[in-house]
């Protein structure tokens, strides 16, 4: 199996695709941009052909085509990417998101790295204005990724303990249906 394949079996194990809003990643996105003083923040889940955000801060769409993402570059790699101006990248210059809404000029994301060590999304914040970041805001980055991943693992296991729950339940009604099976008194047949 390929290794992007594993990547997205590994992101769709978390079952958070699709999933609604939720305030855990409400609040990371917006403690990003007031961190580093943004416009935009967001944590995004990077699919086969599509970077959708499970939270996003800044802007109302809820995701973009993978192809012109640049959360796309970021999960290539387990460090931080930063674009300290867009449009002097050749990666972007062109890009629908530079060229047009947002008007991105500037981009750090750090990658969300799952417990198998595959690059599933970033966290990332974009600027209307070329900017610098510094090393200390690229750690921060990076520990505002890792309490993303953290929520990410919540809520894998609260579905995995509610699975468990159902799975546990069913089995009692089981137990309990043989139970009573086992107390009514069976009458033998009667020839005619």
């Amino acid at each position: 199996m390929s290794h992007e394949l594993q990547r997205l079996a590994a992101l769709r194990a978390c079952a958070i695709l699709d999933t609604d809003t939720h305030p855990a990643f409400d609040c990371l996105t917006r403690a990003a941009a007031l961190a580093f003083d943004t416009p935009i923040a967001l944590v995004a889940l990077v699919d086969s052909d599509r970077q959708w955000f499970k939270s996003a801060f800044g802007i109302d769409e809820r995701e973009t085509a993978r192809s012109i993402s640049f959360c796309s570059h970021t999960i290539e790699g387990y460090e931080p990417l930063v674009v300290p101006d867009a449009t002097r990248d050749p990666r972007f210059v062109r890009s629908p998101l530079v060229t047009g809404a947002p008007h991105v000029r500037f981009y750090a994301g750090a990658p969300l790295i799952e417990a198998n060590g595959y690059a599933i999304g970033t966290v990332s914040v974009l600027d209307t204005q070329p900017r610098s970041f510094s090393d200390c805001n690229i750690r921060l980055l990076g520990h505002m990724a890792d309490a993303v991943m953290h929520a990410i693992d919540a809520h894998r296991d609260r579905l995995e303990l509610k699975e468990l729950r159902r799975r546990l339940a069913s089995q009692d009604a089981g137990r309990s249906a043989n139970a009573e099976a086992s107390l009514i008194p069976v009458r033998p047949q009667q020839t005619p």
